[in-house]
């Protein structure tokens, strides 16, 4: 299983790699989403992952399906319906690029897969689109209100070597099982 690096790792402060369209469906680009996936759907708590908290500096990140559910977006989701409930399958962005973003912005809680068990209040647009390739090389817009909107920028950050911690505020640890 691919490991997820944690924020001592200087692949997290690089500005990561755009993937050639070319390459998109080749075996290695497949390999690195099947990790992702794989890191990602092994932390009940994880909504999204970026290439480069497995070591990949690619422009490239996965939000989870479960996500795109309303009940977990509004936040009426325990854990055991993570593991009981089906999910839409997690949603690939490759080359992702912020189309627009409101100007509205919210406060929002944030932690991340790669600073554990770090905490903090971010703030960020309340809706964001997205332009990127899927993992069969197709373009696609897609836009996010609320807590997708909040995933989508703080995961464009991972791609600049940007970290949560570096914008948030009252930073806290909070230990999760």
């Amino acid at each position: 299983m691919a490991l997820i690096v944690q924020n001592e790792d200087k692949v997290l402060r690089k500005i990561s790699k755009e993937i050639p369209i070319s390459s998109i469906t080749k075996p290695k680009i497949k390999k690195i989403i099947s990790d992702m996936n794989e890191a990602l759907d092994s932390q009940f708590d994880g909504v999204a992952i970026a290439a480069p908290q497995i070591g990949e500096s690619l422009r490239m990140f996965i939000v989870s399906g479960k996500t795109f559910d309303e009940d977990f977006a509004r936040g009426k989701f325990t854990k055991e319906d993570l593991y009981m409930k089906d999910h839409p399958d997690n949603m690939v962005f490759i080359n992702p690029v912020l189309k627009k973003i409101s100007k509205d912005r919210k406060l929002m809680i944030e932690g991340c897969l790669s600073v554990r068990p770090l905490y903090g209040k971010v703030r960020r647009a309340t809706r964001a689109t997205v332009e990127a390739y899927n993992e069969h090389g197709h373009k696609f817009t897609k836009e996010g209100v609320g807590l997708l909107a909040h995933i989508f920028q703080h995961e464009i950050d991972h791609l600049e070597g940007v970290l949560f911690i570096d914008k948030a505020k009252d930073l806290q640890e909070i230990l999760t099982e």
